[in-house]
């Protein structure tokens, strides 16, 4: 097989089976699948054995609890593909997915690779407006390869993330020891080892995130503290659009006695749901839920980044992680 698709799962049975019958709707099928169970206490075995029959491999993998780093790593060392293509469970491929891959690798033949994350019509709203504030070049500046020439270079995420599997054992896989920005960090590791990567736009996936916005404020800040994180371990790596969100929640705080400040929020929230309605299938409903998923982003990375810049160069505490009940929360 030239691919191997490594999903680790926690928990998410349901999510595995939209998974794999996205993948079974695949136009090309040179691929094995690899999924490894981390310690979850709700299977997704049964699942994964009523394919058995729709792929040419597929291997289940149960392993005690380590985290999705350490369940990628696992499941690297035991495909046998030329590339690797990493996801999370909670994605769902579209059936041109694989073959736009394909076709960009004959052309293109790059050490890794990876995609946006789109959503599709049968996303709920709160999903929409989420997916619209994590993609969208007003709030993450098209980072996430919503767009081609975004604030900084296109780093493939663990979602959706394609490598040569002989580069992936070089560099020894994702940090185990970190939970969140270890996409980001495995991303650096390439570039700085002098390894090619590309965004392939058409290899996008849907991301069906379980979150509210609870969760995804919890998601948001942690991101923001990582990339502290991330300068310490890659000096250098922090650009202008990560330090954005944490001058815009100062900005946001003293707006908030100024009268004009205020108009100016009001004005920015308007212009949230102009763009969320043309972009995001001119739905009024999700254009509305936009608006604070929009703030929520940013005042949650904003608010996790000074958090963590505060903790290391005024206080020069070690590392940590706020919101973490474990590694897939």
């Amino acid at each position: 097989m030239r691919y191997s698709f490594v999903i680790p799962v926690y928990n998410r049975p349901d999510e595995v089976r939209e998974l794999l019958e996205s993948l079974t709707h695949q136009e090309l099928f040179d691929f094995e699948i690899v999924i490894i169970e981390d310690g979850s206490s709700v299977s997704s075995e049964a699942i994964v054995e009523s394919y058995r029959g729709s792929f040419p491999a597929l291997r289940y993998i149960a392993v005690p609890n380590g985290g999705p780093s350490r369940a990628r790593n696992l499941g690297a060392r035991e495909a046998t593909g030329e590339y690797l293509i990493i996801l999370d469970s909670d994605v769902v491929l579209p059936p041109g997915y694989l073959t736009a891959v394909d076709d960009y690798l004959e052309k293109h033949p790059v050490d890794a690779f990876g995609g946006p994350d789109a959503a599709s019509d049968d996303f709920t709203t709160v999903q929409k407006a989420i997916n619209y504030a994590m993609t969208s070049p007003l709030t993450t500046g098209g980072i996430r390869g919503g767009s081609a020439d975004g604030m900084e270079k296109f780093k493939p995420r663990s979602f959706n993330l394609g490598c040569r599997r002989s580069v992936y054992l070089q560099l020894g896989g994702f940090n185990e020891a970190m939970r969140f920005g270890e996409d980001i960090d495995f991303s650096l590791r390439l570039i700085e080892g002098g390894h090619s990567t590309a965004l392939i736009q058409e290899a996008f996936v849907y991301h069906k995130r379980r979150v509210d916005f609870r969760k995804f404020f919890k998601q948001v800040h942690n991101s923001g503290i990582a990339r502290i994180h991330l300068e310490t371990r890659h000096p250098g790596s922090t650009r202008l659009v990560h330090l954005l969100p944490a001058l815009f929640t100062i900005a946001s705080v003293i707006a908030l006695f100024l009268w004009i400040g205020r108009l100016g929020l009001l004005a920015l929230a308007v212009i949230f749901f102009i763009d969320a309605y043309h972009r995001a299938g001119r739905s009024v409903e999700v254009a509305l839920l936009a608006v604070p998923a929009c703030f929520i982003q940013l005042w949650g990375y904003g608010s996790g980044f000074l958090r963590a810049w505060w903790g290391k160069y005024i206080l020069r505490s070690k590392e940590f992680i706020a919101f973490k009940d474990n590694f897939y929360e």
